[in-house]
């Protein structure tokens, strides 16, 4: 614990040196760009871990990795172009984004087998996750 709170301090204090440095722009240009490298080899990591049989939990953590990279790429890419029309409603970021949903759902059903609750009860926390996102659609419109 003591390790990732010193991580967490120096890399707050280097993000806000950055921003001091460069504003606000650059410094998330900057990270968004590095996060979206290390999610990628974070995901190809794991998806040797689940190749090698390491972890059943390794081919979730790939596809939401591989995910997570996917997106936050495509926003850093589409900041890095200017904002152009053809990426703010682009349906590739959908199937993008069903990259991460679908280590999402693969997270759920190891942990319904880590808990040892029935078959399907994994789907549970994703059907009421995609309930409360439609429900809070409809109040906001």
């Amino acid at each position: 614990m003591k390790q990732a709170l010193s991580i967490f301090v120096i890399t707050l204090a280097g993000t806000h040196t950055s921003f001091l440095l460069q504003g606000y722009l650059d410094t998330s240009e900057i990270l968004y760009g590095a996060l979206t490298i290390m999610a990628l080899m974070i995901s190809a990591i794991f998806l040797w871990l689940w190749g090698m049989r390491m972890s059943p939990l390794s081919l979730g953590m790939a596809f939401s990795w591989a995910g997570s990279a996917l997106v936050m790429g495509w926003w850093w890419l589409s900041a890095q172009l200017g904002r152009p029309a053809w990426m703010s409603e682009n349906e590739v970021l959908l199937l993008v984004m069903g990259l991460m949903m679908t280590g999402a759902v693969l997270h759920f059903e190891v942990l319904e087998t880590s808990f040892g609750y029935r078959r399907g009860a994994f789907l549970v926390p994703v059907a009421g996750a995609l309930l409360l996102s439609t429900l809070l659609l409809v109040l906001v419109r």
